[in-house]
């Protein structure tokens, strides 16, 4: 554990000495390059966390919107090391002490679930990101679970989306399911018990959360891509389709089955 606080502390501080003011000039100066810094800086977190990560299939051609389920902070690294991805999160992220830096770094767009009237915001800020050739991706459960099942996606969060895809004619943009999945610390299956070392759930602290995180093994983690999904189909259809795409997947990762085949 140590030596992995060790590594985070000598990755990070270079990073915002160095790094973070040519992120800045990137974000401003060439958008898209702006998603290499951040992608490397979390393979090298991931690496320091001890995630071992398998990717199943690919993220869409062109922008995307990957629709997924969310288990863990973790969940940021894993994927944000996987593919070049703005987040939407909740604007209480931004608040966080360098997380938030980090979070603006990669270009996350923030939203405030409390207020009704920041979908017209969000859809603006996501179109503006899907037509610059971005990857936007939405937790659409609204929050993270154990990671044994998947909870109903929300279709306010979806609906931002639609409106996003809508502003670009509904052309151009892929709709698509993503599960992650974490099997195994040090080899061993991941049981139910063991899940809190990972999940983070409840009323637990951040600190009992990072504490369990950094004091475990080599973890397993599993990225996999469903089919994309039609856009003209209303967001309400869209999040069910979505949902249930998730929880197949979700499903065989958890039971080392087959995935199920894109159009199953």
């Amino acid at each position: 554990m140590i030596l992995r606080v060790l590594y985070l502390s000598f990755l990070t501080i270079p990073f915002l000495l160095v790094g973070a003011p040519v992120q800045f000039v990137l974000i401003k100066a060439v958008p898209r390059l702006s998603h290499l810094l951040p992608q490397l800086f979390l393979r090298l977190v991931a690496f320091g966390l001890g995630l071992k990560i398998t990717v199943h299939g690919r993220p869409a051609a062109g922008p995307v919107l990957l629709l997924s389920n969310h288990i863990s902070w973790l969940d940021i690294v894993a994927i944000g090391a996987t593919v070049p991805v703005r987040f939407v999160a909740k604007s209480e992220v931004a608040a966080y002490p360098l997380v938030g830096l980090f979070a603006r770094l990669q270009r996350t767009i923030f939203v405030d679930r409390a207020r009704r009237a920041e979908t017209g915001r969000i859809a603006r800020e996501m179109s503006g990101a899907l037509g610059a050739g971005d990857a936007v991706l939405l937790f659409a459960e609204g929050t993270s679970d154990i990671g044994t099942h998947v909870l109903p996606f929300k279709s306010a969060l979806v609906g931002a989306a639609e409106k996003a895809i809508a502003a670009r004619g509904g052309k151009a943009v892929a709709i698509q399911p993503l599960a992650i999945a974490y099997g195994a610390i040090s080899g061993l299956p991941l049981s139910r018990n063991e899940r809190g070392k990972i999940a983070w759930v409840g009323a637990m602290g951040v600190h009992d959360n990072l504490g369990a995180i950094l004091g475990s093994g080599l973890k397993s983690v599993s990225i996999a891509f469903g089919a994309p999904l039609a856009g003209q189909n209303g967001r309400k259809a869209l999040a069910r389709q979505a949902e249930g795409q998730v929880r197949q997947m979700l499903v065989a990762l958890n039971r080392g089955l087959a995935l199920p085949r894109a159009g199953d």
